[in-house]
């Protein structure tokens, strides 16, 4: 199986090297990283860090980041002497796992899946074990693991329902690899059955809840609230409408609704934050084109231009997203108007926020529904549907405050799964919880 799997992983290289080349070239995007995911040049891990146990924890994005940070913590608290790199797949997740992992040793990118890549890298970190966040799969870096003795263990395990439906297609070939992991801990019930089904053994299956919540709950800080206010200029009690994480088209059913917003509240300010930073400025130019010609970018504001008067504030860098949401009065969540399956809920949950979101949320669904239950996630089908749900807690101001609070008691709640991951990572290494090593 793995040879066929690096048959048509080089096929695919073959074909997608071109599109990936004019795209660096011309954008600079992938520039970055893509040396260091094909192990070339100086690597930060070479030679460095003498500790031990060396534990790898690999973190694909930046929502993966959010749920690795706390495990971090966690794992140093026991193992302060351990050696503990982190690794991301994105640019966007290496910047991340760097401003918000604190107690990591070392940050490398993740490599590229091609055998002699994986083995220089795998040689080079030389790790006793590895902890996949989320559902990280890659078929030759396990299976040098396992050549090499190295453990491997899944932690903060989902499989959305579009990724199931594909691995369940190809569960002939997924077996095979995950009965090279040692352990796993997903998140839910729902994640535990899928990949038990895919072919996971079920005594190597443990849920053990969401670490996002430990990450969202620890960085919530009156601090970082009014660093981001200072930033842009809105004072406390201003009214704020925050569309974060938006797809094409759902910035112009957003602008719509802001405009006929500012009828009822002519102070309400919007901040947009596209999903992909990269579509910034298509964004920016929608919303002065839809009757705000004064709306101002964050890389404005980042270049030393104060806002002062704009109604707009368009956020076209990374990094931003989780303290913007500390702003809102009322949040969008984007991703879910547009088939997207949706975008994390959590994040505006955590600073007490009432969400609002569109019907397709099949990725977030779990905590669509934990948001419903206390009444702070609102699902709405159109733009019509969202402007009635926005004025609707607008102008119950205790409503909003109520439901708000709701979804924080909800995430505190809920605190307490990243010490459970860290613990089978422990327990895959045969350190003893406690031991303080």
């Amino acid at each position: 199986m793995v040879v066929l799997y690096n048959f048509l992983l080089t096929v695919a290289a073959l074909v997608v090297a071109p599109y990936y080349a004019m795209i660096i070239l011309f954008t600079g995007k992938y520039r970055e990283s893509l040396g260091a995911k094909l192990s070339l040049g100086s690597n930060p891990v070479s030679g460095a860090g003498p500790g031990r146990p060396r534990i790898w924890i690999h973190a694909v994005s930046v929502g993966e980041v959010t749920a690795a940070a706390p495990i971090v913590t966690a794992l140093r608290e026991e193992l302060p002497n351990a050696w503990i790199v982190v690794s991301t797949s994105t640019e966007t997740g290496q910047e991340m796992a760097r401003t918000i992992i604190a107690d990591a040793s070392a940050f490398i990118y993740y490599p590229l899946d091609f055998p002699f890549v994986v083995k220089k890298v795998i040689q080079r970190v030389n790790p006793d074990i590895v902890a996949l966040t989320e559902t990280e799969l890659w078929p030759n870096f396990i299976d040098v693991c396992r050549q090499r003795g190295i453990k491997v263990v899944m932690v903060n395990g989902r499989i959305s329902p579009r990724s199931y439906k594909r691995y369940h297609a190809t569960r002939f070939f997924w077996r095979a690899i995950l009965r090279q992991v040692d352990s796993m801990g997903m998140i839910s019930a729902t994640d535990a059955e899928r990949i038990k089904t895919i072919g996971m053994p079920a005594e190597r299956i443990n849920v053990l809840g969401n670490a996002k919540y430990d990450g969202l709950a620890a960085r919530v800080s009156a601090d970082v609230a009014h660093e981001i206010a200072r930033k842009v200029n809105i004072h406390p009690g201003e009214p704020v409408f925050v569309a974060g994480s938006t797809h094409e088209g759902e910035e112009a059913v957003v602008l719509n609704v802001y405009g006929k917003l500012l009828e009822s509240y002519p102070d309400m300010k919007l901040i947009i934050i596209p999903r992909h930073i990269d579509r910034g400025r298509v964004v920016l130019d929608l919303a002065k084109s839809g009757g705000f010609p004064d709306a101002i970018a964050m890389t404005e504001i980042n270049a030393g231009r104060p806002r002062q008067g704009e109604r707009i504030i368009v956020v076209d860098v990374i990094g931003e997203l989780f303290k913007i949401y500390s702003l809102a009065t009322v949040v969008f969540c984007g991703g879910s108007l547009a088939p997207k399956g949706g975008q994390n809920i959590l994040e505006a949950a955590a600073w007490g926020k009432v969400v609002f979101y569109g019907p397709s949320m099949e990725d977030f669904q779990d905590e669509k529904t934990l948001l419903e239950e206390v009444g702070a996630g609102v699902t709405v089908k159109n733009g019509e549907e969202l402007l009635d749900g926005v004025l609707a807690v607008l102008n119950d101001p205790e409503i909003l405050s109520r439901k708000g609070q709701a979804a924080q008691e909800m995430i505190a709640a809920n605190r307490g799964s990243s010490r459970k991951h860290a613990a089978l990572i422990l327990k895959a290494m045969g350190v003893s919880k406690g031991s303080n090593s």
